[in-house]
């Protein structure tokens, strides 16, 4: 991809910032919104699709407005995406749906303010696991199920990933659960991936071990050191392994920092979104 066509991004802007609410898909029977945080100036922006967390199951693209926000004050369009949950669909449906909507943006980008060029992905606990295995797998059939009207050579493939205290490899998980006495956190895993094969099968982790063939854009994670919802050294584990593999990935480690912790305020959180920016200057300045 040619770096005269990617947008410009200075991390260090500052812009007023407006929210509207559009409808990416509808079946007939149901419609998926996205919630558009569109900086106030003239652009092209660079965009970045936000996918939320939440055990696979539960909230919606509302959950990270704050960080949404802030991304697009920095002088990014953002678009927080719903998508089905695993009380509406198990794996692989989510997929199918972040699939879509990424191709939708490429798509539809212009309309916002935004450049289809250099789209980044940025996911929060499971949303961080969603999001990477998206980007690994942008062409995956079960993924690209949904037709999308128009231009067919649109992919889903993401310049650049980040993931925050992401849920990488979730049957480790499902195991660490049971020797701290969270069967939610189980229940949670089982309920989306439907059985321990499918836990491995839909896994960054386990597909760079196997040697799948994926796509490996830059990533960065973001992982608090006291977070105790996931495998301790879950995120060291990912990092290790898509360098192996030929990705390059860097790595945030907050002390003392639970699950979630960008989510309030304080100096780890500040350090943690400025080197998300920072991040993504880079990637859309190397191209």
């Amino acid at each position: 991809m040619a770096t005269s066509t990617r947008p410009a991004y200075d991390p260090n802007a500052t812009y007023d910032v407006t929210v509207e609410t559009v409808e990416y898909r509808n079946d007939g029977s149901r419609s998926w919104l996205a919630s558009i945080y569109r900086p106030q100036g003239s652009g092209p922006f660079p965009v970045l699709l936000s996918i939320h967390g939440g055990a696979w199951r539960n909230n919606d693209r509302l959950q990270n407005e704050p960080q949404d926000r802030y991304f697009a004050g920095s002088g990014l369009v953002v678009a927080a995406i719903d998508f089905r949950s695993s009380e509406d669909a198990p794996y692989p449906g989510s997929m199918a749906d972040i699939n879509y909507a990424t191709r939708w943006l490429k798509q539809q980008a212009s309309s916002f303010g935004g450049c289809a060029e250099a789209l980044g992905g940025i996911g929060y606990s499971s949303g961080g696991h969603l999001v990477m295995l998206s980007a690994m797998r942008p062409r995956h059939p079960l993924y690209t199920s949904i037709s999308l009207d128009g231009d067919g050579s649109v992919d889903a493939a993401l310049d650049y990933v980040i993931m925050a205290w992401p849920v990488i490899d979730p049957f480790s998980r499902y195991e660490f659960a049971a020797t701290i006495n969270r069967p939610e956190l189980r229940e949670n895993g089982l309920l989306y991936f439907q059985d321990e094969a499918t836990m491995q099968e839909a896994n960054p982790q386990r597909m760079l071990e196997r040697g799948e063939s994926v796509e490996l854009p830059p990533a960065l994670l973001l992982q608090g050191a006291a977070d105790m919802q996931l495998t301790p050294g879950m995120a060291e584990k990912f990092v290790s392994a898509y360098g192996k593999a030929g990705g390059v990935i860097e790595f945030g480690l907050f002390p003392g920092e639970p699950h979630g912790f960008a989510r309030e305020a304080g100096n780890n959180t500040d350090r943690a979104l400025a080197l998300a920016k920072s991040f993504i200057a880079r990637q859309l300045r190397l191209g």
